[in-house]
């Protein structure tokens, strides 16, 4: 039994995306943004994502654009703060996305007491941020450090819009990092968040690396989510969840509802 079904409950769980507001410090945080709104905010999302019937969450500042590779101090505080303030609502395993800073991910993890992570947490990359490499024996330390003995890391190993420098196939890359890193699950995606994600690539993958948990990570829809499934353990759903499936509105738990519908009955063949 895969760990994704005993910390779950379900086999191929869904886990979607709560994609936090600008925060302070970000370009997008406004002059007369105020904390109390991203609280508000994130209340709402958790609350339809969870009435939709997701089987987990993933609270992520996605709206801190451009990402930082190192992050200033206040944007893994503001986070820590959000999900303070939420943690007693939520009702389903959830993790923590420190988007794109490996070590503020952990550290935050460690913060609020998330079961799980997702990030970029190993590879060279070129991208429109510039180059970044990250150094896994680093933050696998750190991670001992923080005694985080028991939390999953989700790692993704072809990010969204940067080129990985290392030209292996991606199926020898995931068995390399296996073998190095002991990823607790590999986050396939496509070229940009919402883009659909090739299914030969993340059958290739999981192929090579039968025993780790492979994860669709972009571009999973209502019409394409029993296809993803078929190849993926589980899938990461953030744009499909939102408001007429436009990355910057809020969640619409009636999209929610009707995809984890779908989802629900593709499991009842398994």
């Amino acid at each position: 039994m895969l760990w994704t079904e005993k910390l779950f409950g379900v086999k191929k769980p869904i886990i979607a995306m709560l994609h936090l507001d600008a925060l302070p410090g970000d370009p997008l945080y406004k002059h007369d943004s105020d904390m109390d709104t991203v609280i508000e905010h994130a209340r709402a999302d958790l609350k339809a994502l969870q009435d939709g019937g997701v089987d987990g969450i993933i609270i992520s500042n996605e709206f801190s654009l451009p990402y930082q590779r190192k992050m200033d101090y206040v944007t893994p505080a503001a986070m820590a703060y959000v999900i303070g303030c939420i943690r007693s609502e939520i009702r389903v395993p959830y993790g923590v996305d420190a988007i794109s800073d490996g070590k503020a991910c952990l550290e935050l993890a460690a913060a609020v007491k998330a079961q799980f992570v997702r990030g970029t947490f190993c590879g060279v990359y070129v991208g429109d941020g510039g180059l970044y490499n990250n150094d896994f024996s680093d933050l696998l330390r750190r991670k001992a450090a923080l005694h985080l003995d028991d939390l999953k890391m989700l790692y993704f190993i072809n990010p969204e819009s940067d080129r990985n420098l290392d030209t292996r196939p991606l199926a020898d890359i995931a068995k390399s990092t296996m073998a190095k890193a002991n990823p607790d699950g590999l986050c396939i995606s496509a070229n940009a968040a919402g883009q659909d994600v090739d299914d030969a690539l993340i059958a290739s993958v999981k192929q090579a690396n039968p025993d780790v948990v492979v994860l669709c990570n972009t571009g999973c829809r209502i019409n394409t989510i029993e296809r993803k499934l078929a190849t993926a353990d589980a899938a990461v759903v953030g744009t499909t969840f939102k408001k007429d499936g436009i990355f910057e509105e809020r969640v619409d738990v009636e999209r929610v509802k009707a995809f984890m519908d779908v989802v629900r009955k593709y499991r009842e063949t398994l």
